[in-house]
């Protein structure tokens, strides 16, 4: 995949809501291509946040890394996609895992189980797939929606067609993978090199997946050195992902030493490849 199809996103370690909306603003500013926030158990709501950042930009794409989809009512977060996408005028983005289990989760007795949380996952991504195109019902193991009158299905289409939906995707597993193909995206869920691109990438293809599915990469690459972080993202765009994520996911992720650090990375711009 050639390097011309890269496009450059910050994931926002944290903050308040206000810092980030700024640092939003600062990145489209820059010449970034996406602007990313994450979900907590509790602390500035992810999609009231880019609701904000949708009416103050104009241009970069506004999504999440990620949303705990089991965690969720399927039919509220596509309530929450459709709003940001009318906002911003189509440029959301639904980045969805199963949820991490770690120490600073509440404990709220949610599913824990990892292969329920992933039955949820995909009956999930169907419902929101029905709400999005208008539909009104869905039955399955886990979710059941039905509404006799439907008068909100067409105020709440989103504006895209089809809002991309990306997944975490663990390879070389077959049922992680395989949901990965029927969606828009790929988050990886493992350590990967090139050469683990290559090879999903060409898996994914077999499974039938869009040519167009999204692959990404993540990791730090240096404010002050243009020249060295865009050797650090070359590889990766050679080998066929089509997202760079730029990232500062050190704790704490809302001192004020770590918004400097961010808004600085994201005021020098993305390490693009040299024209």
């Amino acid at each position: 995949m050639a390097e011309q199809t890269m496009r450059y996103g910050v994931i926002l370690p944290g903050g308040t809501a206000a810092e980030q909306v700024e640092q939003a603003r600062l990145a489209e500013r820059s010449g970034w291509d996406g602007v990313f926030v994450w979900e907590a158990g509790y602390g500035v709501d992810a999609w009231s946040l880019l609701a904000a950042m949708a009416v103050v930009t104009s241009r970069i794409r506004l999504g999440t890394m990620l949303t705990p989809l089991p965690w969720r009512r399927p039919w509220k977060v596509a309530s929450q996609v459709a709003t940001v996408d009318q906002l911003s005028g189509g440029r959301a983005i639904l980045g969805i895992g199963v949820g991490a289990l770690t120490t600073d989760l509440p404990l709220t007795g949610e599913v824990t189980d990892l292969r329920q949380r992933a039955d949820m996952m995909d009956e999930a991504i169907d419902l929101m797939r029905v709400l999005w195109a208008g539909g009104s019902t869905y039955r399955g193991r886990h979710y059941e929606y039905e509404v006799a009158r439907n008068d909100l299905a067409q105020v709440g289409r989103p504006v895209q067609e089809r809002v991309p939906i990306w997944v975490v995707g663990k390879w070389p597993h077959p049922r992680s993978m395989r949901r990965v193909a029927r969606c828009d995206g790929l988050i990886p869920g493992h350590e990967q090199t090139p050469e683990t691109v290559r090879e999903m990438r060409a898996w994914l293809t077999g499974q039938g997946a869009s040519p167009a599915l999204d692959m990404l990469a993540e990791g730090e690459t240096p404010t002050a050195d243009p020249a060295a972080a865009r050797s650090q993202v070359e590889p990766w765009a050679a080998a066929g992902c089509t997202w760079w994520m730029e990232t500062r996911w050190e704790m704490p992720h809302h001192s004020a030493e770590r918004m400097a650090q961010i808004s600085e990375r994201i005021a020098a711009g993305p390490p693009r490849a040299a024209a």
